[in-house]
């Protein structure tokens, strides 16, 4: 079986393979970091091991999904971040695009809440479910994060409401920490069904646990194909051999690009169904690199659709831009372009052709232009869309990672800077604990 591949032959044209090559000593000494435990934030690596650790779970994941998935028209996943993110990639990556518009569904809709603060959004949530049977998946360590803590209450609510508390028990599934936190008191007291969240895996990591494996399962996609390529690559992305080791390649070579001036990253994606999975990522990078006034800013784009928005800017704004291409080289159907008499759109020099084929040449199109007008290109390929390789990718991606913030110097395992807003939301908002900050905001305000 084949696995994804990475080529970074484009990059040469602005950082020598010399220059990424002396990159080996140091890819080696990080993984070394990562393995034994040695550098910062190490008491978060619980993530390195989870395709193989989570295999004794999958058991009571299934059975958990199988209950929503038999039950439920609609399940709502409550998360924000990481606690969503992942399970949303994979799922939008792996659903029929028009599912939600059919009469009948092989599984639920699975639909997500608490990853924002928006009142019509909510309100608009509310209303639907109010007419179908629903189930919750709550996800949260401490279970008093803000945005999944209001959605969570206002949908316990009224799904007890409407079909009782007994049935509500049944109905909703906490990922929480084992021993402590709102949630996992609530969960307790209530009898709910619960899955852990290891203390060693940070929310950006945790897609290969229950945080996104039972939404997937959910959905009704094959967890345990995920959790296989995850293995395979994370056994390919354990090698202290450069040449062979596909994360070590990646993390070098944009290590070297940011030391060269390209300070800004773009995934791009030639596939509409992995809009999310660039979401996912920039979650990750961003999150993970992010410190101490260093790290690539992480961007995403949806070609072709956005070369005719952004495809201006790329080509001939301000070079400090560097794109990675994730490619998929077969789809999962066909479709052929027909011939028509009249040909007034032109396009009957590509009938017979395959979309996809229309699409490549799109993608290798762009490629070409993008290297000439300056902007570096590395390419991920994936042989096809499914539950194995994205699961290779989602591992891939999170190695990657890791090795890259380690060369970067910074703790790839942290978040402090995500704390500032929080305190001053609480301040505003009165919230019991926070008055002196109160105090001097609202002062700070009054100037």
């Amino acid at each position: 079986m084949k696995d994804i591949t990475l080529n970074i032959e484009k990059a040469f044209g602005f950082v020598s393979a010399d220059a990424v090559k002396q990159y080996a000593p140091k890819a080696a000494e990080c993984l070394h970091m990562l393995h034994e435990g040695t550098g910062k934030g190490n008491d978060f690596l619980g993530w390195l091991r989870l395709p193989a650790d989570i295999e004794v779970e999958l058991d009571a994941i299934e059975a958990a999904a199988k209950t929503l998935r038999d039950k439920c028209e609609v399940v709502v996943v409550v998360g924000i971040g990481g606690s969503y993110l992942g399970a949303k990639a994979v799922n939008e990556a792996l659903a029929d695009s028009f599912e939600w518009l059919k009469k009948e569904h092989k599984a639920p809709i699975i639909v997500y809440a608490g990853q924002n603060i928006g009142e019509d959004y909510l309100y608009e949530l509310q209303a639907m479910l109010k007419t179908k049977r629903f189930g919750i998946i709550s996800i949260s360590k401490s279970g008093t994060t803000t945005e999944p803590a209001l959605a969570f209450r206002l949908l316990k609510t009224q799904l007890e409401e409407q079909q009782g508390k007994a049935a509500a028990q049944e109905l909703i599934v906490c990922i929480t920490d084992k021993a402590r936190g709102a949630l996992r008191t609530l969960a307790t007291q209530e009898g709910y069904k619960t899955f852990v969240i290891a203390d060693n895996v940070g929310g950006r990591f945790s897609v290969l646990s229950p945080v996104g494996l039972l939404p997937i399962a959910a959905a009704g996609f094959d967890i345990r194909q995920l959790v296989a390529g995850a293995l395979r690559m994370q056994q390919v992305c354990a090698s202290e051999n450069f040449d062979e080791n596909p994360a070590a390649q990646y993390a070098a070579v944009r290590n070297e690009l940011y030391k060269s001036g390209k300070k800004i990253e773009i995934l791009v994606n030639f596939h509409p169904k992995l809009h999310y999975v660039s979401e996912w990522w920039k979650q990750l990078y961003g999150e993970s690199e992010g410190k101490e006034h260093r790290g690539i800013f992480p961007a995403s784009v949806d070609f072709t659709t956005d070369l005719h928005s952004m495809g201006q800017w790329i080509q001939d704004g301000e070079r400090t831009i560097f794109e990675t291409v994730i490619s998929v080289e077969q789809m999962n159907h066909e479709v052929r372009v027909p011939s028509n008499d009249a040909n007034l759109d032109g396009l009957n020099f590509l009938a017979g052709k395959r979309v996809d084929e229309v699409n490549k040449m799109a993608e290798l199109g762009t490629m070409l232009a993008h290297v000439d007008g300056g902007v570096p290109n590395l390419k991920i390929e994936l042989p096809q869309l499914n539950e194995y390789y994205l699961g290779e990718l989602l591992y891939f991606f999170e190695k990657a990672c890791g090795i890259s913030g380690y060369m970067l110097g910074v703790n790839p395992f942290d978040q402090p800077g995500v704390e500032a807003y929080k305190k001053n939301m609480f301040a505003l908002l009165d919230k019991p604990g926070y008055e002196e900050a109160s105090k001097a905001i609202k002062e700070r305000l009054a100037k």
